[in-house]
């Protein structure tokens, strides 16, 4: 069966053919390889696990290891068409500088996240009453990097709140290998959200 993994289908939709791509938290680089075969970015990405980092370049793949926490210092203003934050937001410690200066360096930001208002955590956790272990979040609380677990609606006022700009905004779920869009009741239903935000009016001297 081929493997799945989350919102690739999705990213490749929307990166459109020879974009200078940012992938952060790029893990194996998986989503880098395959943007560079079938749409021909220019790609590079961070990643903070030395193992991830040498599978990247492995694959031929320019990749740095860094954490993204600390910012992004070393790109200028607008320096990529996309920077995607695919499943890795809600294990950063410090998810409003990854989100600010993600639209600081690019034209367009992609975040893809669980959701943890799905209503299969709000059952376990009714039902159990100990913190959700399923294929959203597969691991134990004790072991777990996420930190920051939001859901569909906090993302979405947090835009609001901050004055980010949502160009797009979906929300899906994953059967057989594919992401199926979920557009009624997003945040009980929809166990992921896929947002895109507008970095365009974002430099450092306006965020």
């Amino acid at each position: 069966m081929k493997e799945y993994r989350v919102a690739y289908d999705l990213i490749l939709d929307e990166i459109p053919y020879g974009a200078r791509v940012l992938d952060l938290g790029c893990g194996d680089g998986q989503l880098l390889k395959l943007l560079q075969t079938t749409k021909k970015v220019k790609g590079f990405g961070v990643e903070i696990s030395p193992e991830g980092v040498s599978q990247c370049v492995e694959k031929g793949l320019y990749c740095y290891q860094g954490d993204i926490d600390e910012g992004l210092n070393d790109y200028k203003d607008n320096s990529f068409d996309y920077v995607i934050v695919n499943q890795t937001l809600q294990s950063t410690k410090k998810p409003e500088v990854v989100i600010r200066e993600s639209l600081r360096i690019s034209l367009n930001a992609i975040f893809s996240f669980p959701n943890f208002a799905h209503y299969s955590l709000r059952l376990y956790i009714s039902i159990y009453g100990r913190m959700p272990k399923n294929k959203l979040l597969p691991y134990e609380w004790y072991e777990t990097p996420n930190i920051h677990l939001l859901t569909i609606k906090d993302f979405r006022d947090f835009c609001n709140a901050f004055g980010y700009p949502i160009k797009k905004e979906m929300h899906f779920s994953t059967i057989r290998c594919h992401s199926v869009k979920l557009p009624v009741l997003p945040n009980l239903l929809a166990e992921y959200g896929f947002f895109i935000l507008d970095g365009g009016p974002f430099t450092s001297d306006t965020i």
